[in-house]
């Protein structure tokens, strides 16, 4: 056999057998990342709306949210999962607001593939506290270089403020989303 052709033949071999172990291993982790991806996301929303104990999830054409309410039944907040474009691609973000959507309970980036350092920044604790109790009307701010003045405002991440904008750009417009909704 030619010496071409046995080399075509063995790299032929060993590309359809990676792709049938590739295909295979997607088909097993599939379900289990879907299912990992779901935990996650309920955890959330107790995460953005500390005092909520269980939620009811409500659809419109537009969003999904989730009614959050205490023990009681009483309704403690609402938490929202929301999207946007990053500087690097996209951010989600679960968002909890107070049950009259004038204030922000609480934010949980979920997934981002921000620059690990300056934009991956957005997923520290210290970035997302900074949302907590912040107003919604007027829309929230970010603010450079110098200490939030307003009830509306949050510091932006040095060095990464395109992320920062991001953020606060997904969470403005979806809040206004869900008041117009609600």
């Amino acid at each position: 056999m030619n010496k071409r052709l046995r080399m075509i033949l063995v790299l032929t071999l060993f590309a359809c057998i990676s792709g049938v172990a590739l295909a295979l291993v997607f088909m097993v982790s599939s379900p289990l990342i879907e299912a990992n991806l779901l935990e996650e996301l309920k955890k959330s929303i107790f995460l953005v709306v500390p005092d909520a104990k269980e939620y009811e999830e409500k659809k419109s054409e537009e969003i999904t949210y989730f009614e959050c309410s205490d023990r009681s039944g009483s309704m403690v907040g609402i938490a929202f999962p929301v999207q946007g474009n990053g500087y690097q691609g996209v951010i989600k973000i679960m968002v909890g607001l107070t049950p009259d959507l004038e204030s922000i309970t609480g934010i949980k980036v979920l997934e981002q593939i921000e620059t690990p350092g300056l934009g991956g920044r957005i997923g520290e604790d210290s970035f997302q506290d900074q949302f907590k109790g912040i107003r919604t009307e007027p829309a929230v701010e970010y603010v450079k270089n110098k200490a939030p003045e307003n009830n509306n405002q949050i510091q932006a991440i040095t060095g990464a403020t395109i992320s920062t904008r991001s953020v606060v750009k997904i969470i403005n417009k979806n809040v206004k989303l869900l008041k117009d909704i609600l």
